[in-house]
C-alpha cells in the first residue's frame, strides 16, 4: 500500500502538465488506441496545459497585485487573506487522507459506472484535490479518519453526478461534445445559476435582456470584440488599482492576450482528448449498452469561451465590493481573484453566454462563497495547522473549496456544528439541484431535437441526389 501511494504522490508532484499526459497515454493504450496516436494525444494535452498554466500564471501575476492594490487603495481592512486554490491545493495534498484519495475516487467512479449511476468517466485526476479537501477538512475537524474517508466518498459521488448534469451544457453551449467538467468551483456552484436562470425566465422584461459579446459587437462594432473587451477591462482594473497610465495599458494588453490565446490553447487540449474520448465511448457503449458517456475534464477547458473570461474580469471588482458590504465578512479576496472565471464558467454556459444573467447569478454565487468561506475559516485553519503548513495562531481562508456549499454542509453534518445555517444552505442547494436537473434535461432535449433535424436534412439531401 505504501509503495502504491508513493507512486501516486510522485505523479501528483509532477503537476498537471506532466501527470495528465501520462494518464492520457496509459488510458489510451488500455482502451486500444495505437501507441503513436496515444503518445501524440498525451503530448498535445501536455502542451495545452503548459499553455493554460502560462495564461493562468499571467493572470495571477498581473491581476493579483492589481487586485491587492485596489483593495488597499480603497481602504479595505479585512483580517484574513484568501490564499486561493494555489495555496489550498498543496495544503490538501499534504493531508494524510490525500495518499489514498485518488484510488478511492477512481474506485467510486468505476463502481458508479458499473451500476449505471453515472455517465461521467473522470480522467481529471489532478482536480481530485477538491474531493480530497472535503475529506481532509472533516478529518481535521473531527479527528476521525474514517469519517474523513466517508466524506470523501460522498463528495466524489456528488461530483460525478454533477458531471452528468453539465455534460449537455458543455455540448450545447461550449461545443465540446462528449466532455464535461465535474470538478471544482465551476461544477458545485453552477446549480445556483440554474435556479437564478429559471427565476429570471419568469420575470417579464428581465427575461428579454440578452447581452453577449456578439450583441455588443452588433451595437458597438470593434469595441465589442473579445480582444478589445479584454483590453478595456484590464486597463480599467489597472486604473482602479491606481496604476500609472503606462502600467494600466500594459495590463489591458495582457488581458487582451488572455482573451485571444485562451481559446487557441483549449483547442490543443480538445484535439488531444478526441482519440481517447471516441474510443472510450465505443467501449462503454459495447459494455453497458448506452452510448451516452462524458469524459470528465478540468474546468480550465471552459475558459476557451470569451464570455467566461470577460465575466471573470468583471467579477474582480464586484467580488471586492461584495467583501466590503457583506455583513461580518473578514476575508480579503486575493488568491482566487485572478481565476474567478473558474467560479462562473459553467454558469455562463447555463445562461447561454448572457452576461446580464451571469452577472446576476455570479453575484449570488460570489456572495454565498464569501459567506461560507468566513464560516469555514476555523476549519481551513485546522487543516493547514494539522499538515504543518502554517503555525498555530495563524488564520487561513480559501474561497475555492473553502467556500463550497457541499463542503460546508458535509463538514457541518459530520462535526455536529452549524446545524441551522447548514440546514438552510443544504435545503437551498437541493432546490438548486432540482433546478439543474430541469435545465440539463431541457438542454439535452434541445440537442436531441437538433440532431434529429440534421439527420432529416441529410436524408432529404441524399434523396434529392
Amino acid at each position: 500500500m505504501e509503495f502504491v501511494t508513493s507512486i501516486f504522490q510522485y505523479i501528483i508532484d509532477m503537476g498537471a502538465s506532466v501527470m495528465l499526459p501520462i494518464m492520457i497515454i496509459i488510458l489510451s493504450l488500455c482502451v486500444g488506441v495505437k501507441l503513436g496516436k496515444a503518445v501524440r494525444s498525451g503530448l498535445m494535452i501536455g502542451v495545452g496545459f503548459v499553455g493554460l498554466g502560462l495564461i493562468v500564471n499571467l493572470m495571477n501575476d498581473q491581476l493579483g497585485p492589481a487586485a491587492q492594490q485596489m483593495s488597499e487603495r480603497f481602504g479595505l481592512s479585512l483580517s484574513v487573506v484568501d490564499i486561493g486554490w494555489p495555496g489550498m491545493s498543496p495544503i490538501t495534498w499534504t493531508s494524510s487522507i490525500a495518499i489514498i484519495a485518488i484510488p478511492i475516487a477512481i474506485l467510486v467512479n468505476l463502481i458508479m459506472l458499473a451500476l449505471k449511476w453515472t455517465k461521467t468517466v473522470n480522467i481529471d485526476i489532478w482536480n481530485v484535490w477538491h474531493i480530497t479537501f472535503t475529506g481532509a477538512i472533516v478529518f481535521a475537524v473531527t479527528n476521525n479518519y474514517w469519517l474523513g474517508i466517508l466524506a470523501l466518498v460522498i463528495q466524489a459521488m456528488i461530483v460525478y453526478k454533477l458531471g452528468d448534469l453539465w455534460g449537455p451544457i458543455c455540448t450545447d453551449y461550449f461545443e465540446i461534445e462528449g466532455l464535461t467538467s465535474p470538478h471544482g468551483t465551476s461544477a458545485y456552484l453552477a446549480p445556483i445559476a440554474c435556479a437564478v436562470d429559471l427565476a429570471i425566465e419568469k420575470i417579464p422584461g428581465l427575461n428579454k435582456i440578452n447581452i453577449t459579446s456578439e450583441t455588443l459587437q452588433e451595437k458597438v462594432g470593434v469595441l465589442g470584440e473579445p480582444i478589445v473587451i479584454g483590453f478595456l477591462l484590464g486597463a480599467i482594473i489597472g486604473m482602479l488599482a491606481g496604476y500609472p497610465i503606462n502600467s494600466s495599458l500594459m495590463l489591458g494588453v495582457n488581458m487582451s492576450a488572455v482573451m485571444v490565446l485562451m481559446p487557441k490553447i483549449v483547442k490543443c487540449i480538445m484535439e488531444g482528448l478526441m482519440p481517447l474520448s471516441e474510443r472510450a465511448r465505443e467501449i462503454l457503449t459495447n459494455k453497458f449498452g448506452n452510448g451516452e458517456f462524458y469524459i470528465g475534464m478540468d474546468p480550465a477547458v471552459l475558459l476557451g469561451d470569451s464570455q467566461v473570461v470577460t465575466a471573470g474580469l468583471i467579477f474582480i471588482p464586484i467580488t471586492l465590493l461584495l467583501a466590503v458590504i457583506l455583513p461580518g465578512n473578514r476575508v480579503l479576496p486575493f488568491g482566487d481573484l485572478a481565476t474567478i472565471s473558474f467560479f462562473i464558467a459553467i454558469a455562463v454556459g447555463i445562461h447561454k453566454g448572457n452576461l446580464f444573467r451571469t452577472l446576476v447569478s455570479g453575484t449570488v454565487i460570489m456572495a454565498l462563497t464569501l459567506w461560507i468561506c468566513n464560516q469555514a475559516i476555523d476549519w481551513t485553519t485546522a487543516l493547514a495547522v494539522s499538515t504543518g503548513s502554517v503555525s498555530a495562531g495563524s488564520l487561513v481562508a480559501a474561497m475555492d473549496q473553502g467556500g463550497s456549499p457541499l463542503t460546508y454542509v458535509i463538514t457541518s453534518f459530520f462535526s455536529g456544528t452549524n446545524f441551522v445555517p447548514a440546514l438552510i444552505i443544504g435545503l437551498f442547494y437541493i432546490v438548486c439541484i432540482l433546478c439543474s436537473i430541469k435545465v440539463s434535461r431541457t438542454r439535452k432535449a434541445a440537442i436531441e431535437a437538433a440532431e434529429e433535424e440534421w439527420d432529416e436534412e441529410d436524408d432529404y439531401a441524399l434523396a434529392a441526389e
